[in-house]
């Protein structure tokens, strides 16, 4: 008995393209998305991402990813970050990105309306202790004269934390 199978190469090169394009990611120490609901940053929420770091002797480069929507309506965006070490020691930043250019275009990539922005969080850094690692990153926009700032900031989709392990020269 003989049973024919049809195979369809234009859908093969799909998947051997797809999987030697996740091959080629050796740098990516870690990479991860938090989808916002309703495409909301809520002030109250911060988005947390929890890692295990392994080498400290590693050089890395720390990105926050954003993809934003047309719903964003700021030239910048204000976040504060908290940082949180295996020992208890605990780093805050406050970090300003640009997020359009002077014409008001976004910055981001992408064809469509959504944007994604690799923005540099910390550059060529190390990781001291080895163990879990928190990072918590939340909103800090404001209106003019708003001192309890935005509860509600539109047109951000998702927030992403990626670490890169420098490539040894």
């Amino acid at each position: 008995m003989r049973i024919a199978i049809k195979i369809n190469k234009t859908s093969i090169t799909s998947w051997v393209v797809f999987f030697l394009f996740i091959s080629c990611d050796s740098n990516g120490v870690f990479d991860q998305y938090t989808s916002l609901p309703s495409q909301t940053w809520n002030l109250k929420n911060p988005v947390v991402f929890e890692f295990q770091i392994k080498d400290t002797i590693a050089r890395n480069n720390l990105y926050i990813n954003i993809r934003n929507n047309n719903d964003y309506e700021f030239s910048n965006l204000f976040l504060i970050t908290h940082l949180n070490f295996p020992d208890n020691r605990k780093i805050i930043d406050t970090l300003e990105y640009e997020m359009t250019d002077k014409r008001g275009h976004f910055l981001g990539k992408g064809l469509s309306e959504k944007k994604d922005n690799k923005l540099f969080y910390k550059e060529n850094s190390t990781f001291p202790v080895s163990g879990n690692y928190q990072l918590t990153i939340h909103q800090a926009m404001r209106r003019n004269g708003d001192v309890l700032g935005i509860q509600e900031l539109s047109g951000i989709t998702d927030v992403g934390l990626r670490i890169e392990k420098l490539k040894e020269k």
